[in-house]
């Protein structure tokens, strides 16, 4: 078998990690759709099973990659305030970019909506709260961003923001239409800062600060 250097990956290797990562989560969506949108509103003991799988699915993901010879250094967002700042504006693009599915699916309608429904119903204390905002917004944009689309910008800067975009859209369809565009929102926003930064830690915090404040304020 022929040596893998670091830092290089295979064709297969980035469905491999997405599958490890995102597989149950897609699945587990999917059948939301199919089953027309169950609403099972958020508890303490959920975000907690959230947290631990996880901090498990990471950790066999970060496994394979070192075996692979991947270079783990990539995968390690360096915080900083300035990036935080910088993250609070990426959110607050979002929220731009977000609104005109409001707009075109009406308030009436977004208020009905399946993640709206979960959030408004959810039962949470601060602590799970702040734990899986934290965890949720390392794993998501570790794998997602720092993985998936580095990986991918070999191939073309628009392949690899559509993969990921794609990617982050079929564990999120559980939302309902209306959240799901909302999620090409905020993909394409974090996305087009790294391709232009390479900086993981400002979209770290983006997503961090919009799980904390999505559920602070249902």
């Amino acid at each position: 078998m022929a040596p893998h250097h670091p830092g290089t990956c295979s064709t297969t290797d980035p469905i491999i990690v997405m599958a490890i990562c995102f597989g149950w989560f897609i699945l587990s969506s999917i059948q939301a759709v199919a089953a027309g949108f169950p609403v099972h509103p958020f508890t303490d003991s959920s975000f907690l099973g959230i947290v631990v799988l996880e901090i498990i699915l990471a950790t066999i993901a970060i496994g394979f990659l070192y075996v692979r010879g991947f270079n783990l250094g990539h995968l390690v967002p360096v915080p900083s305030g300035k990036g935080c700042l910088v993250g609070l504006v990426l959110y607050g693009a979002t929220l731009l970019l977000s609104w005109p599915a409001e707009l075109a699916g009406g308030r009436s309608i977004v208020a009905v909506q399946p993640i709206e429904e979960m959030a408004s119903g959810a039962t949470i204390s601060l602590l799970p709260l702040l734990g899986v905002s934290v965890i949720n917004g390392l794993y998501e944009e570790t794998f997602v961003i720092g993985y998936l689309q580095r990986t991918l910008q070999s191939a073309g800067a628009f392949f690899a923001i559509g993969m990921t975009i794609l990617v982050r859209v079929l564990y999120h369809i559980y939302q309902g239409p209306v959240g799901a565009l909302s999620i090409v929102a905020f993909g394409l926003v974090l996305s087009i800062y790294f391709l232009w930064k390479k900086d993981l830690w400002p979209v770290v915090f983006a997503h961090i600060f919009a799980d904390f404040a999505g559920f602070s304020y249902a």
